[in-house]
């Protein structure tokens, strides 16, 4: 009987350190998964910095040809022709965006590839961003969060003749916050209040609404989905 007890004490043992040793094991490779993602982050932000500078140093290139032909029209006294062409200039600038820096790579890829794509769709973007570093969420959980926040407000704007998007990432006692508006030209609560993702609502703002519920939870955060002055406003707060 004792040798069995004995036994017994020695398996619970080895137990506890593969447990140990599982759970360490897990630990590593998350963060090798994080850091793998970081690397993948920074190496395409390198890539959209490279390719912005080539465009300035093009657009640059290109000014002093710009300068003469308009010098030429206005010599002739071609207004006209000045003003088209100058409609077609700024037409080409309103094209390029400055690189959005904030410290953070993840979050840096994710604000550059959406508000590109917002501005692909023809959608006004206004962002205001201050540096922070929403330490306390696993990368997984903010690029979810702030993806589906964006996505949802980008295929809303869509629908609207002339969509606005507005993104704001500040920090409010003791909270790491963002919040998101879009012009509406119908409210959305009235006939959805409780944003269920039914195929309707896929192409407004039920997508990921759930989701964004759920990881807000997870961090003892809060969130809130509301309407003001015409726009659908959504608005996440994560404690430092």
């Amino acid at each position: 009987m004792k040798h069995y007890h004995k036994l017994q004490k020695e398996l619970a043992a080895q137990e506890e350190k593969y447990l140990k040793l599982l759970a360490e094991k897990t630990e590593l490779e998350y963060r090798l998964s994080a850091q793998s993602e970081e690397v993948s982050y920074a190496r395409k932000q390198e890539s959209d910095i490279r390719s912005l500078h080539q465009s300035v140093r093009q657009l640059k290139h290109d000014m002093k040809n710009h300068l003469m032909v308009l010098a030429s029209y206005l010599n002739s006294r071609d207004y006209e022709a000045a003003k088209a062409y100058t409609s077609e200039i700024m037409d080409k600038l309103n094209l390029m965006h400055s690189y959005i820096e904030t410290g953070n790579s993840l979050l840096n890829h994710i604000l550059n590839e959406k508000l590109e794509l917002a501005r692909s769709y023809g959608i006004s973007v206004r962002a205001e961003i201050e540096t922070l570093s929403f330490a306390g969420m696993r990368s997984i959980d903010f690029s979810a969060l702030l993806t589906n926040l964006l996505d949802n407000s980008i295929e809303a704007s869509k629908k609207e003749p002339a969509g606005e998007l507005s993104l704001h990432i500040f920090q409010e006692r003791g909270y790491d916050a963002v919040s998101i508006k879009n012009k509406i030209g119908k409210s959305v609560l009235e006939e959805n209040p409780d944003l269920h993702s039914t195929k309707k609502d896929k192409e407004q703002h039920g997508i990921g609404i759930s989701q964004i519920k759920e990881i807000v939870a997870a961090y003892d955060g809060i969130c809130d989905f509301y309407e003001k002055d015409g726009y659908f406003c959504s608005s996440v707060f994560i404690p430092q």
